[in-house]
Order: structure tokens, then C-alpha cells, then sequence
């Protein structure tokens, strides 16, 4: 059985450990509200934007672009969206096992894909295994603006138009809400799954629609990116104020536990000097 001292021990660490945990948790809980706004915030231009390339798109019969266009796969891309810190339960593992058990069924060559990773435990994740990461970015904030990834996106879409790669697939957490992220794949490139709404809404345009799609496609692109990018930061701040809420519960539990086993030790201690003290003033007599 362990020590009083050894017990007192575990019970003063495991509290600046709760204190931390707890802490972690408000300071997510903080960032998820602003977080989750600001995904909120990017839908309606999502949806716009969607509407105005789908019309020209799918509207005209001249229209046509590369990116609109599937050619014979030779390579394919993945973008990867990950976290630069840990302690946020399944958030990166369940992506990464997703990715890398799809790049195991699809190619049986590394010479078959490129890996763009966003977030530092993915670049780390896929470099450690000598997988192809072509690009990495690794720092972003909490907050990201597009400005922050413009570089990335670019890079991104114009590897697929200068035929570095076929077609490009993303993979992120989608947040649903505050306990429930769902790991989605999408088909970003090329764009043959752009939809039209219902709404009956006429656009007129010029130049031509060649020259339309040509400066609002790539922009369709990179919008998806990070669209998803804060789609996957509201699921991050939500999965790390999630773990630490069950960190700082099982913390208390152990706190508690432990309180309870040092004072039967304490009490046991109290009750065998008691008796020591009795046998001892009985010897006396």
C-alpha cells in the first residue's frame, strides 16, 4: 500500500493537473464561439459563390474550363487539415488513419499521390512514414483569415492546373456541434460536382463565359479550402474543450479516490498508534 506521503503526493499533482485541464477548457470553450461564427459566417458566400459558378457553368454551352474537366488520373492530392497541437481526443487521429488507409487501397506507389498538409501533426504524421508531402503549413491562428492561406491555395489549385496531380481530394472535421465532429472527404478537383440551387435567378455577364470561369474558378477552389479550414478549426476548439472537460472529470474522480484512500491509510496510522499506546501504558501496570 502507498505511503501517506506517496498518496499526498499523487493528490497535490493531480490537482495542478485538473487546474490545467480546466483552464485549457475555457480558454477552447472561448475560442469555439468565435470559431464557429466565423464558419457560420462563410456559408452564405459559399452558397452565393456556388450559385454564380453553377449558372455560368451549367447554363451556357460554351462554357468550359480545365478545371471543369476529368482527365485520366496519373496522380492524385491530398489535402490534409490538421491541428499544430495535440491534446484534442480523436480530432487529427481519425483523420490521418482515414487518409492513409485510402492512399493504401488507391495507389500502390509513392510515386501516385502528393500530400498537402495543413497543421503540424499531419506533416509530422505523414513524414515520419516517408509519405510525399509536397507542401506543409504549419502556424496558422486560431482565427485564420484567407489571407493567411492565400499562398497555400494557390499553390494548390495551380499544381492542378499545370498537371502536377489529376484530382484533388480534402480531408477535414466537419463541425457539427460542440460534442460531435464528422471526418468528411471531398472531391475538390476537378469540379465535376457543382450543383445548381432552385432558385430561378438570371445572370448577366461579360466578356465570355471562358473568361468568367477562368478568374472565378480558381477563386471557387481556394473558397472551398478554406471554407473547410474553418469548418476544421471550429471542430478542433470543440474536440480539445471536449477532452480537457474529460480530462479535468476523470482528474476529480482520481482526486477523490485517492483522498479516500489516504484517509483510511491516515486513519489506519491513527488507530496503530492509538494501539501502541494502549499496549505500551498495559505493559506498565
Amino acid at each position: 500500500m502507498a505511503s501517506l506521503r506517496d498518496l499526498k503526493s499523487r493528490i497535490n499533482s493531480t490537482k495542478k493537473t485538473s487546474q490545467i485541464t480546466k483552464a485549457m477548457q475555457m480558454v477552447s470553450a472561448s475560442a469555439l464561439n468565435r470559431a464557429e461564427m466565423n464558419a457560420k459566417s462563410f456559408v452564405p458566400y459559399m452558397e452565393k459563390i456556388q450559385e454564380v459558378v453553377a449558372s455560368i457553368a451549367l447554363g451556357s454551352k460554351d462554357a468550359s474550363h480545365p478545371m471543369l474537366e476529368t482527365r485520366p488520373v496519373k496522380k492524385t492530392c491530398y489535402l490534409v487539415i490538421t491541428s499544430d497541437r495535440g491534446l484534442a481526443g480523436a480530432y487529427n487521429s481519425s483523420v490521418l488513419k482515414l487518409v492513409h488507409n485510402k492512399i493504401r487501397e488507391r495507389h500502390r506507389s509513392d510515386d501516385e499521390y502528393v500530400i498537402v498538409a495543413i497543421g503540424r501533426v499531419g506533416a509530422d504524421y505523414f513524414r515520419n512514414r516517408n509519405m510525399n508531402v509536397v507542401l506543409d503549413v504549419i502556424g496558422l491562428p486560431d482565427h485564420p483569415s484567407f489571407a493567411d492561406i492565400v499562398k497555400i491555395t494557390n499553390k494548390t489549385v495551380s499544381m492542378f492546373a499545370d498537371g502536377t496531380y489529376d484530382e484533388l481530394y480534402m480531408y477535414y472535421n466537419h463541425f457539427v456541434n460542440a460534442i460531435s465532429q464528422e471526418v468528411t472527404e471531398k472531391k475538390l478537383l476537378p469540379l465535376t460536382d457543382i450543383t445548381s440551387s432552385n432558385k430561378l435567378i438570371s445572370y448577366e455577364f461579360e466578356p465570355s463565359a471562358e473568361d468568367i470561369l477562368e478568374t472565378l474558378l480558381p477563386q471557387y477552389a481556394e473558397s472551398l479550402i478554406y471554407g473547410a479550414l474553418l469548418d476544421g478549426k471550429a471542430s478542433e476548439h470543440a474536440a480539445r474543450m471536449t477532452a480537457m472537460k474529460s480530462a479535468t472529470d476523470n482528474a476529480k474522480e482520481l482526486i477523490d479516490s485517492l483522498t479516500l484512500s489516504y484517509n483510511r491509510a491516515r486513519q489506519a496510522a491513527i488507530t496503530q498508534e492509538i494501539t501502541e499506546i494502549v499496549g505500551g501504558a498495559a505493559a506498565l501496570e
